[in-house]
């Protein structure tokens, strides 16, 4: 090989060394959040927030590799509501408990509306009739009557 030739090859080795130099430089290089704030003492956190959120953004970026291809049949099943009606019905069926009518009747009127008009009218109750008279009495009475026919 010729002189000439190694020196080229030389040069571009070093070329290469100084550039891979260079992109390291650039990593240890990291500029700290607390370099870039200004001196100006207002909007300091803001500043630091705003530096951070962008140095995550900057991390956080997807790749064509990482992305999962997604059939769009799917995707709208998955959003799609699944109807429960079946189960439901199934489990109010399966359960044999009855309420009696005395919670039903409490329950319907705590929900009925509280102003006069939505009450509904309460049945009159009669008084009993209480009798004058003992069961002995109208046996007395019943002899005596019957008796004279």
């Amino acid at each position: 090989m010729s002189a000439s030739m190694i020196k080229k090859g030389l040069e571009l080795l070093s070329n290469d060394l100084k550039d891979a130099g260079k992109s390291q430089k650039k990593s240890s290089q990291k500029v700290s959040v607390m370099d870039q704030i200004s001196s100006n003492k207002k909007g300091v956190r803001k500043q630091i927030r705003r530096l951070r959120a962008r140095n995550r953004a900057a991390k956080s970026k997807t790749t064509v590799k990482d992305k999962r291809v997604i059939n769009a049949l799917e995707e709208y099943r998955k959003k799609q509501k699944k109807s429960k009606l079946n189960s439901n019905l199934k489990y109010f069926l399966a359960t044999s408990y009855k309420t009696s009518e005395h919670h039903t009747k409490m329950i319907l009127k705590q929900n009925t509306g509280r102003l006069s008009r939505h009450q509904e009218d309460k049945p009159v109750r009669k008084p009993q009739e209480k009798s004058i008279f003992t069961e002995e009495e109208f046996q007395r009475f019943q002899e005596e009557y019957f008796s004279n026919l």
